[in-house]
């Protein structure tokens, strides 16, 4: 008997109760989230443990995954680079730079749209849009 890992219930698990931005901002990750953290009061981490890594053409790309828990909540936000290397971590969202996911507890809308007005105020940043989950086609790829 062969067990076949179910990578779509796997991904549809991981982003029950999950909020998705995507960011245009043409910069280098540590600069925004340097930025991020003056301007929200967050911290965000890089976490080399949660490094997407994705293999295409016989070359390793790699996704840095920046965290940030939020203190007395079950709430973490991730902020994944989305591009390496002239590859994508979503090829289908070729014109963002990051993926804001804020996952583990729920976000109203109101919180969502304070969030991506602070993120619309930094300079360089171009676009902040909330992504339906159900359609991203790689979501696969955003799971650690």
């Amino acid at each position: 008997m062969k067990l076949v890992l179910d990578s779509k219930d796997l991904a549809d698990g991981f982003f029950e109760d999950t909020r998705l931005l995507g960011i245009m901002a043409p910069m280098k990750d540590y600069l925004f989230c340097w930025q991020l953290n003056q301007l929200l009061g967050v911290d965000f981490r890089i976490n080399n443990e949660i490094e997407i890594q994705l293999t295409k053409k016989n070359r390793n790309y790699f996704f840095a995954v920046y965290e940030f828990p939020e203190p007395h909540t079950s709430l973490v936000h991730y902020l994944y680079n989305n591009q390496f290397d002239g590859e994508y971590l979503l090829p289908e969202f070729k014109h963002l730079d990051f993926l804001w996911l804020l996952k583990g507890d729920a976000v109203s809308e109101q919180v969502l749209q304070q969030i991506i007005e602070s993120i619309r105020t930094i300079k360089g940043v171009q676009l902040v849009t909330e992504l339906a989950t159900d359609k991203v086609k790689n979501k696969e790829h955003l799971v650690f």
